[in-house]
Protein backbone atom coordinates (compact mmCIF):
# COMPACT_ATOMS: atom_id res chain seq x y z
CA UNK A 1 0.00 0.00 0.00
CA UNK A 2 1.30 3.23 -1.02
CA UNK A 3 0.25 6.97 0.20
CA UNK A 4 0.52 9.29 -3.19
CA UNK A 5 0.79 12.57 -1.63
CA UNK A 6 2.49 14.87 -4.21
CA UNK A 7 1.48 18.25 -2.90
CA UNK A 8 -2.30 17.21 -2.42
CA UNK A 9 -4.18 17.46 0.80
CA UNK A 10 -5.02 14.73 2.62
CA UNK A 11 -8.84 13.91 2.79
CA UNK A 12 -10.26 10.97 4.88
CA UNK A 13 -14.04 10.85 4.61
CA UNK A 14 -14.77 7.30 2.92
CA UNK A 15 -15.97 4.47 4.71
CA UNK A 16 -13.99 1.91 2.56
CA UNK A 17 -11.86 -1.35 3.55
CA UNK A 18 -9.32 -2.13 2.33
CA UNK A 19 -5.88 -4.06 2.26
CA UNK A 20 -4.85 -4.94 -1.10
CA UNK A 21 -5.34 -1.13 -2.56
CA UNK A 22 -3.07 2.56 -3.62
CA UNK A 23 -4.82 5.55 -1.33
CA UNK A 24 -5.44 7.89 -3.82
CA UNK A 25 -5.97 11.88 -2.56
CA UNK A 26 -7.35 14.03 -5.62
CA UNK A 27 -8.05 18.09 -4.08
CA UNK A 28 -11.58 18.34 -5.12
CA UNK A 29 -13.46 15.85 -3.27
CA UNK A 30 -13.72 14.98 0.64
CA UNK A 31 -13.23 11.28 0.58
CA UNK A 32 -10.89 8.34 0.94
CA UNK A 33 -9.94 6.79 -2.76
CA UNK A 34 -9.29 2.83 -3.38
CA UNK A 35 -7.82 2.21 -6.13
CA UNK A 36 -7.50 -1.07 -7.94
CA UNK A 37 -6.30 -2.05 -11.63
CA UNK A 38 -9.25 -3.92 -12.24
CA UNK A 39 -12.79 -2.95 -13.45
CA UNK A 40 -15.90 -3.45 -11.28
CA UNK A 41 -18.04 -6.26 -12.54
CA UNK A 42 -21.27 -5.10 -13.89
CA UNK A 43 -24.39 -4.43 -11.82
CA UNK A 44 -26.85 -6.74 -11.13
CA UNK A 45 -30.80 -6.20 -11.72
CA UNK A 46 -32.90 -6.44 -8.95
CA UNK A 47 -36.36 -4.93 -7.98
CA UNK A 48 -37.24 -2.76 -5.31
CA UNK A 49 -37.99 -3.52 -1.89
CA UNK A 50 -41.18 -2.03 -0.25
CA UNK A 51 -40.54 1.06 1.33
CA UNK A 52 -40.36 -0.05 5.15
CA UNK A 53 -41.60 3.75 5.94
CA UNK A 54 -42.34 7.55 4.93
CA UNK A 55 -38.90 9.32 5.05
CA UNK A 56 -36.69 6.70 3.73
CA UNK A 57 -34.49 7.29 1.23
CA UNK A 58 -32.94 4.91 -1.52
CA UNK A 59 -29.90 4.24 -1.41
CA UNK A 60 -28.34 2.15 -4.64
CA UNK A 61 -26.22 -1.21 -4.58
CA UNK A 62 -22.72 -0.96 -4.87
CA UNK A 63 -19.63 -3.10 -5.58
CA UNK A 64 -17.23 -2.28 -2.78
CA UNK A 65 -13.52 -3.35 -2.41
CA UNK A 66 -11.94 -5.50 0.14
CA UNK A 67 -8.81 -7.60 0.81
CA UNK A 68 -11.15 -10.66 -0.52
CA UNK A 69 -12.18 -8.27 -3.88
CA UNK A 70 -15.18 -6.67 -5.23
CA UNK A 71 -18.44 -7.68 -3.32
CA UNK A 72 -21.99 -6.35 -3.22
CA UNK A 73 -23.44 -3.93 -0.59
CA UNK A 74 -26.93 -4.70 -1.08
CA UNK A 75 -29.11 -1.31 -2.03
CA UNK A 76 -31.45 -0.39 0.86
CA UNK A 77 -33.96 2.04 2.11
CA UNK A 78 -31.57 4.53 5.18
CA UNK A 79 -33.37 7.33 7.42
CA UNK A 80 -31.29 10.54 6.19
CA UNK A 81 -29.13 11.93 9.09
CA UNK A 82 -31.73 14.93 8.81
CA UNK A 83 -34.23 16.58 7.08
CA UNK A 84 -32.92 18.73 3.83
CA UNK A 85 -30.37 15.84 2.93
CA UNK A 86 -29.89 13.82 0.10
CA UNK A 87 -28.19 11.28 -1.22
CA UNK A 88 -25.04 10.86 -3.84
CA UNK A 89 -24.27 7.18 -4.52
CA UNK A 90 -20.83 5.80 -4.47
CA UNK A 91 -19.34 5.30 -7.88
CA UNK A 92 -16.11 4.01 -9.19
CA UNK A 93 -13.93 6.47 -12.00
CA UNK A 94 -11.24 5.21 -14.44
CA UNK A 95 -8.45 7.52 -13.25
CA UNK A 96 -4.74 7.91 -13.83
CA UNK A 97 -4.74 4.34 -14.77
CA UNK A 98 -6.55 3.04 -11.93
CA UNK A 99 -9.70 2.48 -11.08
CA UNK A 100 -10.64 4.54 -8.06
CA UNK A 101 -13.73 4.73 -5.42
CA UNK A 102 -15.57 7.56 -5.07
CA UNK A 103 -17.79 7.18 -1.45
CA UNK A 104 -21.24 8.23 -1.40
CA UNK A 105 -22.25 11.08 0.95
CA UNK A 106 -25.53 12.88 2.12
CA UNK A 107 -26.02 16.86 1.12
CA UNK A 108 -28.30 19.31 0.42
CA UNK A 109 -28.25 18.49 -3.59
CA UNK A 110 -27.25 15.37 -5.63
CA UNK A 111 -23.36 15.71 -7.11
CA UNK A 112 -21.96 13.52 -9.53
CA UNK A 113 -21.77 9.79 -9.70
CA UNK A 114 -20.01 8.83 -12.60
CA UNK A 115 -23.15 8.80 -14.98
CA UNK A 116 -23.66 5.41 -13.67
CA UNK A 117 -27.47 4.25 -13.69
CA UNK A 118 -28.24 2.64 -11.03
CA UNK A 119 -32.32 3.30 -11.25
CA UNK A 120 -35.25 4.18 -8.58
CA UNK A 121 -34.65 7.23 -9.84
CA UNK A 122 -30.47 7.29 -10.15
CA UNK A 123 -30.64 7.37 -13.66
CA UNK A 124 -27.03 8.95 -14.12
CA UNK A 125 -27.58 12.74 -13.01
CA UNK A 126 -29.44 13.62 -9.96
CA UNK A 127 -32.36 12.04 -8.27
CA UNK A 128 -35.55 11.88 -9.80
CA UNK A 129 -36.74 9.38 -6.92
CA UNK A 130 -38.51 12.26 -4.20
CA UNK A 131 -37.51 15.49 -3.42
CA UNK A 132 -37.75 18.03 -0.37
CA UNK A 133 -40.46 19.86 0.24
CA UNK A 134 -40.01 22.09 3.76
CA UNK A 135 -39.38 19.62 6.30
CA UNK A 136 -41.28 16.50 4.80
CA UNK A 137 -40.06 14.34 1.89
CA UNK A 138 -42.07 14.00 -1.37
CA UNK A 139 -41.85 10.65 -2.92
CA UNK A 140 -42.15 10.25 -6.95
CA UNK A 141 -44.63 7.33 -7.15
CA UNK A 142 -42.79 6.65 -10.56
CA UNK A 143 -39.86 5.96 -9.23
CA UNK A 144 -40.79 4.24 -5.88
CA UNK A 145 -42.15 1.02 -4.45
CA UNK A 146 -44.51 1.71 -1.48
CA UNK A 147 -46.02 -1.87 -1.01
CA UNK A 148 -48.32 -1.98 1.37
CA UNK A 149 -46.77 1.31 3.27
CA UNK A 150 -49.39 4.58 3.00
CA UNK A 151 -48.05 7.30 1.95
CA UNK A 152 -49.29 10.98 1.67
CA UNK A 153 -46.57 13.04 0.39
CA UNK A 154 -46.24 11.75 -3.22
CA UNK A 155 -46.62 13.52 -6.51
CA UNK A 156 -45.73 11.69 -10.08
CA UNK A 157 -43.13 12.51 -12.56
CA UNK A 158 -42.25 9.85 -15.46
CA UNK A 159 -40.46 12.19 -17.49
CA UNK A 160 -37.61 11.85 -15.09
CA UNK A 161 -37.30 8.06 -15.26
CA UNK A 162 -35.00 6.68 -16.93
CA UNK A 163 -34.92 2.97 -16.88
CA UNK A 164 -36.17 2.21 -13.07
CA UNK A 165 -34.28 -0.91 -13.14
CA UNK A 166 -31.22 -0.77 -14.66
CA UNK A 167 -30.58 -2.06 -17.97
CA UNK A 168 -26.93 -0.11 -18.69
CA UNK A 169 -25.44 -2.28 -16.78
CA UNK A 170 -21.90 -0.31 -16.81
CA UNK A 171 -20.68 0.31 -12.94
CA UNK A 172 -17.79 2.47 -13.99
CA UNK A 173 -16.96 5.90 -15.66
CA UNK A 174 -14.11 6.44 -17.89
CA UNK A 175 -11.64 4.14 -19.15
CA UNK A 176 -12.42 1.26 -21.69
CA UNK A 177 -15.90 0.26 -21.65
CA UNK A 178 -16.80 3.08 -18.97
CA UNK A 179 -19.60 5.64 -19.03
CA UNK A 180 -18.25 8.68 -20.65
CA UNK A 181 -19.69 11.45 -18.69
CA UNK A 182 -18.66 14.57 -16.66
CA UNK A 183 -20.11 16.47 -14.21
CA UNK A 184 -22.27 19.74 -15.35
CA UNK A 185 -22.26 22.89 -13.41
CA UNK A 186 -24.88 21.77 -10.94
CA UNK A 187 -23.22 18.45 -9.83
CA UNK A 188 -20.02 20.56 -9.56
CA UNK A 189 -21.16 23.09 -7.26
CA UNK A 190 -23.09 20.53 -5.10
CA UNK A 191 -19.80 18.26 -5.17
CA UNK A 192 -18.45 21.66 -3.62
CA UNK A 193 -21.11 21.81 -0.60
CA UNK A 194 -21.10 20.70 3.25
CA UNK A 195 -21.35 17.02 3.15
CA UNK A 196 -22.39 14.83 5.48
CA UNK A 197 -20.45 11.26 5.23
CA UNK A 198 -22.53 7.82 5.62
CA UNK A 199 -24.06 7.22 8.74
CA UNK A 200 -23.07 5.03 11.19
CA UNK A 201 -25.61 2.46 9.59
CA UNK A 202 -24.52 2.37 6.03
CA UNK A 203 -20.98 2.00 7.62
CA UNK A 204 -22.01 -1.24 9.37
CA UNK A 205 -24.21 -2.65 6.51
CA UNK A 206 -21.11 -2.59 4.23
CA UNK A 207 -18.77 -4.03 6.56
CA UNK A 208 -21.61 -6.23 7.21
CA UNK A 209 -21.43 -7.35 3.72
CA UNK A 210 -17.79 -7.38 3.74
CA UNK A 211 -17.73 -10.48 5.71
CA UNK A 212 -20.52 -12.49 3.81
CA UNK A 213 -18.87 -14.38 1.24
CA UNK A 214 -21.89 -14.62 -0.52
CA UNK A 215 -21.49 -11.13 -1.60
CA UNK A 216 -17.86 -11.37 -3.23
CA UNK A 217 -18.29 -11.52 -7.08
CA UNK A 218 -15.09 -14.53 -6.86
CA UNK A 219 -17.20 -16.16 -5.21
CA UNK A 220 -20.97 -15.62 -7.03
CA UNK A 221 -19.85 -14.48 -10.40
CA UNK A 222 -21.29 -11.05 -10.17
CA UNK A 223 -24.45 -12.31 -9.17
CA UNK A 224 -24.78 -11.67 -5.21
CA UNK A 225 -26.64 -13.46 -2.86
CA UNK A 226 -28.34 -10.73 -1.58
CA UNK A 227 -28.43 -7.85 -4.10
CA UNK A 228 -31.21 -5.51 -2.25
CA UNK A 229 -33.28 -5.42 0.90
CA UNK A 230 -35.20 -3.36 2.92
CA UNK A 231 -33.29 -1.85 5.06
CA UNK A 232 -29.63 -2.89 6.57
CA UNK A 233 -31.42 -4.97 9.51
CA UNK A 234 -33.25 -7.01 7.09
CA UNK A 235 -29.78 -8.19 5.47
CA UNK A 236 -28.28 -8.91 8.30
CA UNK A 237 -31.30 -10.63 9.45
CA UNK A 238 -31.34 -12.47 6.31
CA UNK A 239 -30.22 -16.53 6.10
CA UNK A 240 -27.76 -16.39 4.01
CA UNK A 241 -26.22 -13.66 6.62
CA UNK A 242 -26.15 -16.64 9.31
CA UNK A 243 -22.41 -17.57 9.29
CA UNK A 244 -21.06 -13.65 9.18
CA UNK A 245 -23.63 -12.57 12.29
CA UNK A 246 -21.30 -15.56 13.90
CA UNK A 247 -18.48 -13.60 13.17
CA UNK A 248 -19.35 -10.50 14.54
CA UNK A 249 -16.04 -8.78 15.13
CA UNK A 250 -15.27 -5.97 17.49
CA UNK A 251 -12.50 -4.51 15.54
CA UNK A 252 -14.64 -3.84 12.54
CA UNK A 253 -17.23 -1.49 14.38
CA UNK A 254 -13.79 0.13 15.98
CA UNK A 255 -12.89 0.57 12.65
CA UNK A 256 -15.80 2.32 11.92
CA UNK A 257 -15.86 4.75 14.93
CA UNK A 258 -12.34 5.38 14.44
CA UNK A 259 -13.50 6.46 10.67
CA UNK A 260 -15.96 8.73 11.91
CA UNK A 261 -13.78 10.39 14.11
CA UNK A 262 -11.26 11.17 10.79
CA UNK A 263 -14.40 12.50 9.19
CA UNK A 264 -14.85 14.75 11.65
CA UNK A 265 -11.79 15.94 12.06
CA UNK A 266 -11.37 16.39 8.21
CA UNK A 267 -14.21 18.54 7.53
CA UNK A 268 -14.05 20.67 10.79
CA UNK A 269 -17.03 19.36 12.30
CA UNK A 270 -15.26 17.85 15.11
CA UNK A 271 -12.86 20.00 16.71
CA UNK A 272 -9.45 18.78 18.26
CA UNK A 273 -10.65 18.93 22.02
CA UNK A 274 -13.85 16.51 20.61
CA UNK A 275 -11.68 14.36 18.83
CA UNK A 276 -9.26 13.51 21.74
CA UNK A 277 -12.38 12.60 24.30
CA UNK A 278 -13.61 10.12 21.36
CA UNK A 279 -10.30 8.72 20.71
CA UNK A 280 -10.13 8.16 25.12
CA UNK A 281 -13.50 6.50 24.87
CA UNK A 282 -12.24 3.93 21.86
CA UNK A 283 -9.19 3.34 23.50
CA UNK A 284 -11.08 2.38 26.66
CA UNK A 285 -13.11 -0.54 24.51
CA UNK A 286 -10.22 -1.09 23.03
CA UNK A 287 -8.47 -2.40 25.82
CA UNK A 288 -11.14 -3.96 27.59
CA UNK A 289 -11.64 -6.11 24.32
CA UNK A 290 -8.04 -7.02 24.73
CA UNK A 291 -8.61 -8.15 28.24
CA UNK A 292 -11.42 -9.73 27.84
CA UNK A 293 -10.09 -11.92 25.54
CA UNK A 294 -6.92 -12.55 26.74
CA UNK A 295 -8.95 -14.00 29.96
CA UNK A 296 -11.08 -15.92 27.94
CA UNK A 297 -8.51 -17.57 25.56
CA UNK A 298 -8.53 -15.20 22.58
CA UNK A 299 -12.69 -15.03 21.93
CA UNK A 300 -15.53 -13.30 23.60
CA UNK A 301 -18.53 -14.25 25.77
CA UNK A 302 -21.82 -13.53 24.04
CA UNK A 303 -22.12 -11.28 27.23
CA UNK A 304 -18.85 -9.46 26.40
CA UNK A 305 -19.99 -8.47 23.03
CA UNK A 306 -23.17 -7.04 23.70
CA UNK A 307 -21.64 -5.21 26.73
CA UNK A 308 -18.91 -3.94 23.96
CA UNK A 309 -21.72 -3.29 21.52
CA UNK A 310 -23.69 -1.20 24.24
CA UNK A 311 -20.79 1.09 24.95
CA UNK A 312 -20.00 1.40 20.99
CA UNK A 313 -23.25 2.62 20.76
CA UNK A 314 -23.21 5.35 23.45
CA UNK A 315 -20.12 6.28 21.91
CA UNK A 316 -21.34 6.41 18.53
CA UNK A 317 -24.14 8.96 19.48
CA UNK A 318 -21.86 11.17 21.10
CA UNK A 319 -19.65 10.80 17.61
CA UNK A 320 -22.96 11.96 16.06
CA UNK A 321 -23.18 14.98 18.31
CA UNK A 322 -19.70 16.19 18.12
CA UNK A 323 -20.25 16.03 14.71
CA UNK A 324 -23.58 18.29 14.65
CA UNK A 325 -23.11 20.44 17.08
CA UNK A 326 -22.20 24.35 17.03
CA UNK A 327 -18.64 23.68 17.25
CA UNK A 328 -16.78 23.50 14.16
CA UNK A 329 -13.71 24.66 13.24
CA UNK A 330 -11.70 25.61 9.75
CA UNK A 331 -10.17 22.45 8.18
CA UNK A 332 -6.74 22.72 8.48
CA UNK A 333 -3.60 21.08 8.30
CA UNK A 334 -3.14 19.65 11.81
CA UNK A 335 -6.78 18.29 12.23
CA UNK A 336 -6.10 16.39 8.75
CA UNK A 337 -3.08 14.92 10.29
CA UNK A 338 -4.53 13.68 12.87
CA UNK A 339 -7.54 12.30 10.65
CA UNK A 340 -4.95 10.70 8.46
CA UNK A 341 -3.77 8.66 11.68
CA UNK A 342 -7.16 8.25 12.86
CA UNK A 343 -7.91 6.63 9.17
CA UNK A 344 -4.56 4.43 9.34
CA UNK A 345 -5.65 3.07 12.91
CA UNK A 346 -9.24 2.55 11.25
CA UNK A 347 -7.74 0.49 8.34
CA UNK A 348 -5.33 -1.43 10.33
CA UNK A 349 -8.16 -2.52 12.60
CA UNK A 350 -10.09 -3.68 9.87
CA UNK A 351 -7.86 -5.47 7.22
CA UNK A 352 -6.49 -7.18 10.76
CA UNK A 353 -2.95 -5.84 10.64
CA UNK A 354 -3.88 -4.03 14.52
CA UNK A 355 -5.10 -5.84 17.27
CA UNK A 356 -7.17 -4.08 19.82
CA UNK A 357 -4.34 -3.88 22.36
CA UNK A 358 -2.19 -1.81 19.56
CA UNK A 359 -5.40 0.30 18.60
CA UNK A 360 -5.77 1.05 22.32
CA UNK A 361 -2.26 2.59 22.62
CA UNK A 362 -2.45 4.51 19.18
CA UNK A 363 -6.31 5.75 19.78
CA UNK A 364 -4.47 6.82 23.11
CA UNK A 365 -1.70 8.48 21.67
CA UNK A 366 -3.19 10.54 19.18
CA UNK A 367 -6.27 11.43 22.30
CA UNK A 368 -3.01 13.24 23.83
CA UNK A 369 -1.61 15.36 20.99
CA UNK A 370 -5.45 16.16 20.07
CA UNK A 371 -5.28 17.22 23.24
CA UNK A 372 -2.39 19.29 23.28
CA UNK A 373 -3.84 20.95 20.41
CA UNK A 374 -6.63 22.13 21.96
CA UNK A 375 -5.67 23.33 25.09
CA UNK A 376 -2.81 25.19 22.71
CA UNK A 377 -5.72 26.59 20.63
CA UNK A 378 -7.85 27.68 23.78
CA UNK A 379 -4.33 29.36 25.32
CA UNK A 380 -3.65 31.58 22.01
CA UNK A 381 -7.14 32.64 21.05
CA UNK A 382 -7.96 29.68 18.52
CA UNK A 383 -4.52 29.21 16.69
CA UNK A 384 -1.40 27.66 17.28
CA UNK A 385 1.92 29.58 16.57
CA UNK A 386 4.42 27.91 14.32
CA UNK A 387 7.14 26.09 16.82
CA UNK A 388 3.91 24.30 18.10
CA UNK A 389 2.96 23.33 14.70
CA UNK A 390 6.26 21.86 14.40
CA UNK A 391 6.62 20.16 17.71
CA UNK A 392 2.44 18.39 16.76
CA UNK A 393 4.44 17.21 13.81
CA UNK A 394 7.06 15.26 15.55
CA UNK A 395 4.60 13.87 17.68
CA UNK A 396 2.69 12.83 14.83
CA UNK A 397 5.81 11.94 13.21
CA UNK A 398 6.37 9.36 15.97
CA UNK A 399 2.61 7.94 16.04
CA UNK A 400 3.04 7.45 12.50
CA UNK A 401 6.56 5.34 13.02
CA UNK A 402 4.77 3.56 15.66
CA UNK A 403 2.01 2.39 13.42
CA UNK A 404 4.34 1.15 10.61
CA UNK A 405 6.05 -0.67 13.23
CA UNK A 406 2.70 -2.41 14.16
CA UNK A 407 1.61 -2.99 11.27
CA UNK A 408 4.57 -4.72 10.66
CA UNK A 409 6.03 -1.98 7.74
CA UNK A 410 9.08 -0.62 8.46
Amino acid sequence: MSLLTQGRTLLVAGAMLFSAAVIQVPQSQAGVFISVNVAPPALPVYTQPPLPAPGYIWTPGYWAYGPGGYYWVPGVWVAPPRPGLLWTPAYWGWEGGAYLFHPGYWGPHVGFYGGVNYGFGYFGSGFGGGEWRGGSFFYNSAAANFGSVHVTNVYVNKTVIVNNTTINRVSYNGGNGGIQARPSAFEANAMRENHVVATNEQMQHQTFASQNRAQFASANGGRPGVIAAATPASFHANPTNAAAAARFNPNQREGNQDQRIANGLHSGQMTSGEAAQAERTQANIDRQVHNDRAANGGALTPQERQQVNHEQNAASRQIYNDNHNANRVAPNAVNNREAYQQQRVANGLRDGQLNSAQAARDNRQQAGIAQQVHNERVANGGAMTQQQRQQVNREQNHAGRQINREEGRR
